[in-house]
């Protein structure tokens, strides 16, 4: 019992739901080392003992919680002892802000409301009288800081996240085109689609095509590749999530690259025509997207680039930059210097470098200065395209632009697992549980965020984190939103069915995620789909976070018998909604049955082939009878691009507030991007968008082509028929 209460106030599960009324109760064992990595010792009957001794001895003694987040109509309740006086540092370093908590306020129940004002706010916003509860509610969105002095003489204070109640929503309904970057080549890619065919993407769908967005992979920093160890190319496994990778430059938009003279022009026009031959090699010859191959070729342009001195103006820009993002840079620019030297691993750094506030990793800052400094010219440079890029799409006239991803976690050996590692949990990975898909569970090999060092720090890497995303973004998607609520943690060495749930403070993390959004201007899309608790998605709509709805998971699930497709009418209001996603099957491969042949090739059916394709038959046939009776299937049966059309005409008639095309679906690409299940036997995150025969297609070739230009009449026909809800 003990030890179950001691993992319930630091909100570890000790069972879980993997289906409704089947409880499976976690490993003890699991228990024990969950909670060690959050500092915790339950190892023996004395040691929870103690714990729980500590943990209400503090509870006791503390004055203020680690961190306070209000927002409109949801005050913070608080232990205070009669006469404690309360004040409000602001964010913006205006005059303190004063309160007194009343008789009455001491207890774990009593809120700020029994509190009054010391004395009016210096800005007027404030009168006397007014509870405490409306100084902090009516002080601006921010972080700002809370300070309480008791009657016996402790002070405390804490963090205080005052955030708005809900995301900013986008004021009109919109679509656009999801789309993996790297996928996207044209004719001046050096291997890979980087930010100038993004630029180029949307500025020609917002204008030609009435979009309103263009949804993109994360473009997070990756752990660059070893001798026999290639980059991972998954977006979704990066270094970083504070700083976009440099390998999605356009060389030639950086205004140094033309002032190149002598041998080092020479030089750059060879590495010209090798990118020719690169993009060549994937365009025309069937290869690979090679990553590695890129930025070496680009690492070296960058280096020649280097040597040409910046103008003052843009020699000013860069020093802002650089004063704008200060120590997160630091690090990261760091690591990078070091990861060149030493290997990505830092954990076998030599020397104390593995520590990034050690002795010698501050002897390193020096000694590798130079190279530091051409990572954080790299960020500057990536961070000037980006911005150029979200301006081409909204000078076209889009009202959002570009929707960044942000991944669910980091490399456990990457940069921000070595800067962050008072933050992140050792020992522990991210997964998913055992459940009706996978009995054994899911383990990403990605560390999660300590709730508890979180909430210590005010939530300050959070906030950093959003705030680098949401720089140039009119929308920012969210990977697996329920990790705002919950995650699975999987121990170090044990299999994912092993794991156990660890809580966060949804409060503040919707808090703080709703204060950025705000600061910013964008929409935030969650993806919700999978196994989501009770109340979440309500909670994420009353937020007015947006979620993802993908048409083939749409389906009337609560009546007896089979689940039906739903109608458009039945559709959520506030979502994303698309036919398929980069982890699923393109939507003519879907029609033909083309994915289950792949799967069985693979060797990843769970059924015998001739039942996985009945199955699969009967669904699409729903679907298209579906269509039919609406009158979306004009063409008849037996066309593939007439069902491509219709289904995405059925998408224009729901409510959703954005619909996305997954831009291979336009061109009748049947391969998906990533094959989940596969690691060495399929080519993810490695394809680049190519026709109904596989033929590679580039940006110029996807514009010009007759089938994608059908599709995108007929969703621009549509959708200026919908109005804003």
């Amino acid at each position: 019992m003990g030890r179950a209460r001691l993992a319930e106030l630091h909100g570890v599960a000790t069972s879980y739901e993997p289906a409704p009324g089947r409880t499976v109760q976690v490993p003890e064992d699991t228990v024990v080392a969950v909670l060690a990595a959050l500092g915790v010792d339950a190892s023996t009957p004395e040691s929870v003992r103690e714990a729980l001794d500590r943990h209400e001895s503090r509870q006791r003694d503390q004055l203020l919680p680690p961190c306070v987040v209000v927002r409109p109509g949801k005050a913070p309740r608080l232990s205070l002892p009669e006469g404690t006086a309360l004040r409000v540092r602001p964010e913006d370093g205006a005059p303190h802000t004063r309160a007194r908590a009343a008789a009455g306020t001491r207890g774990a129940d009593s809120a700020l409301t029994e509190a009054r004002t010391e004395s009016v706010h210096r800005g007027g916003v404030l009168t006397e009288g007014t509870t405490a509860e409306g100084l902090l509610t009516a002080l601006p969105p921010g972080a700002h800081t809370l300070l309480a002095e008791a009657p016996d003489g402790r002070r405390a204070t804490a963090p205080l996240i005052v955030a708005p109640d809900r995301m900013p929503l986008s004021p009109v309904r919109s679509h656009g085109f999801l789309v993996q970057l790297y996928s996207l080549l044209s004719a001046r890619s050096w291997g890979m689609g980087d930010l100038g065919d993004l630029a180029d993407l949307a500025a020609w769908s917002g204008r030609a095509l009435g979009a309103g967005f263009v949804q993109i992979n994360p473009l997070h920093a990756a752990v660059p590749g070893t001798p026999g160890a290639p980059t991972d190319p998954s977006p979704y496994r990066p270094s970083s999530r504070r700083f976009p990778d440099p390998v999605h430059l356009r060389i030639e938009d950086v205004p140094e690259f033309v002032q190149l003279r002598g041998p080092a022009r020479e030089r750059a026009d060879q590495l010209l025509e090798a990118a020719t031959a690169l993009r060549t090699s994937v365009l025309r010859e069937g290869a690979l997207i090679d990553r590695d191959a890129v930025w070496a070729l680009k690492r070296e342009a960058l280096e020649l680039v280097r040597t040409v001195p910046l103008s003052p103006g843009r020699r000013a820009a860069y020093c802002d930059f650089l004063a704008e993002r200060g120590q997160a840079l630091e690090d990261h620019a760091l690591w990078c210097a070091l990861a060149e030297t030493h290997g990505p691993e830092w954990r076998t750094w030599p020397g104390g470098l593995a520590d990034p506030r050690s002795a010698a990793t501050a002897r390193a800052r020096t000694e590798h200065l130079d190279r530091a400094d051409f990572h954080c010219w790299l960020a500057w440079l990536t961070d000037t395209q980006l911005a150029a890029a979200q301006r081409a799409a909204l000078d076209a006239g889009m009202g959002i632009g570009l929707v960044h991803d942000l991944a669910v976690g980091v490399h456990p050996s990457g940069a921000d697992a070595w800067a962050l590692q008072d933050v992140f949990a050792s020992g522990m990975s991210i997964g998913a549980p055992p459940d009706a898909f996978n009995s054994r569970g899911q383990d990403w090999g990605l560390p999660p965020w300590r709730p508890d060092a979180l909430a210590a720090t005010g939530y300050a890497p959070y906030r950093d984190l959003l705030r680098g995303l949401l720089r140039h973004a009119g929308a920012l998607r969210i990977d697996h939103v329920m990790g705002l609520f919950r995650l699975w943690w999987v121990p170090e060495g044990r299999e994912p069915t092993e794991g156990c749930y660890v809580r966060y403070d949804a409060e503040a993390m919707l808090g703080v995620l709703a204060l950025e959004a705000h600061r910013a201007g964008t929409v935030v899309i969650g993806e919700d789909l999978g196994t989501v608790e009770p109340g979440v998605r309500e909670e994420l709509e009353r937020r007015g976070l947006l979620g993802t709805s993908v048409m083939w998971f749409e389906r009337n699930y609560n009546g007896a018998g089979a689940a039906r497709p739903l109608s458009p009418g039945e559709w959520r209001a506030d979502c994303l909604a698309t036919v398929t996603t980069h982890d699923l099957p393109s939507t003519a491969a879907r029609l033909t049955g083309d994915h289950v042949e792949l799967r069985h090739r693979l060797g990843l059916l769970t059924r015998p082939l001739a039942e996985e394709r009945a199955a699969d038959a009967v669904e699409v046939a729903e679907w298209l009878a579906l269509l039919g009776r609406l009158g979306l299937l004009p063409e008849g049966p037996g066309d593939e691009e007439g069902a491509v059309k219709a289904v995405h005409r059925f998408l224009l008639r729901t409510p959703a507030r954005m619909v996305g095309v997954w831009l291979p679906d336009a061109v009748g690409d049947r391969r998906p991007q990533n094959l989940p299940g596969t690691w060495d036997q399929y080519p993810n995150w490695r394809l680049p968008i190519a026709d109904a025969e596989g033929r590679p297609m580039s940006l110029e070739e996807l514009v010009a082509s007759p089938r994608l230009r059908a599709l995108m009449a007929e969703v621009a026909r549509l959708a200026p028929r919908q109005s804003a809800p």
